[in-house]
């Protein structure tokens, strides 16, 4: 399946056990051009459980797209007209939009420093991460939020003016971050329109990046660089992030694929 160009291969693991090592993942996902692997799994209080493993083999706690993917496969199961899914991060629910897209409550964003998290306490709205060098940094002082997985998004002038493979492994990692982050590359075209690109944590640059285009209209509110809803533009298709002042849940709406099905 794929969400806005982001690639899964989604295994039902309700009634079969499926528990891969990490080098059958990096098979898996290597052989169908997966940037994610998800497995169902039955869930005592929840219509469905997602277990998530990016493509270098390391199990994850969210991915926005593969959540609205999954959402897709149990609405059209049920026929219900909001489903539940648990992750190791939250409780998501998905919802049928208009025009046969998706929608996902991805909850609150988590902005304290501890909660992205941070190797140290620091203003999350510009963090002391520079790439380059330090008296002219091509990159610096992202903001960075979390939606279950940590974000560092650099506002740029020129989103296609950055070689991002080889910039991204450098903030992916950087001591600030513990547990490595996602880079987001977010250049603002309007107040109801961003491009973004994102390097994945585990993945590395990919179509799309469902909590990444989260994070970039959340980190671009706070700013008031935007308002909070917008549309977010990826290199596989767009999606619509809607940071509602109500219950100060993200909200995300966008296309669904079913590419194949098979027996295995």
């Amino acid at each position: 399946m794929n969400g806005a160009g982001n690639a899964f291969a989604v295994f039902d693991a309700r009634s079969t056990p499926f528990a891969p090592t990490a080098d059958q993942v990096r098979q898996i996902a290597a052989d169908l051009q997966a940037d994610q692997v998800i497995a169902l799994e039955r869930d005592a209080t929840k219509d469905v459980f997602m277990r998530i493993w990016n493509s270098d083999g390391g199990e994850v706690a969210a991915c926005g797209n593969g959540a609205r993917a999954v959402a897709h496969l149990i609405l059209e199961e049920t026929g219900k007209p909001m489903v539940t899914i648990q992750t190791e991060a939250d409780m998501l629910k998905g919802y049928k939009a208009e025009g046969g897209l998706v929608t996902v409550d991805m909850g609150s964003p988590l902005m304290g420093w501890e909660d992205i998290p941070l190797a140290e306490k620091m203003d999350v709205r510009g963090v002391d991460v520079k790439v380059g060098p330090m008296d002219n940094p091509t990159l610096s002082r992202p903001a960075v939020v979390s939606m279950g997985n940590p974000h560092a998004v650099f506002f740029v002038k020129d989103v296609d003016a950055y070689d991002i493979p080889a910039l991204g492994p450098l903030v992916e990692w950087h001591p600030l971050f513990p547990e490595g982050t996602n880079v987001g590359f977010a250049q603002v075209i309007d107040t109801e329109t961003i491009r973004l690109r994102v390097w994945e944590r585990g993945a590395g640059l990919t179509k799309a990046c469902g909590t990444g285009a989260c994070a970039a209209l959340v980190c671009a509110a706070r700013a008031k660089l935007t308002g909070r809803k917008a549309r977010l533009v990826l290199d596989g298709g767009t999606l619509i992030i809607d940071w509602r002042e109500s219950d100060d849940h993200v909200y995300m709406t966008g296309p669904v694929e079913m590419e194949f099905e098979t027996v295995i």
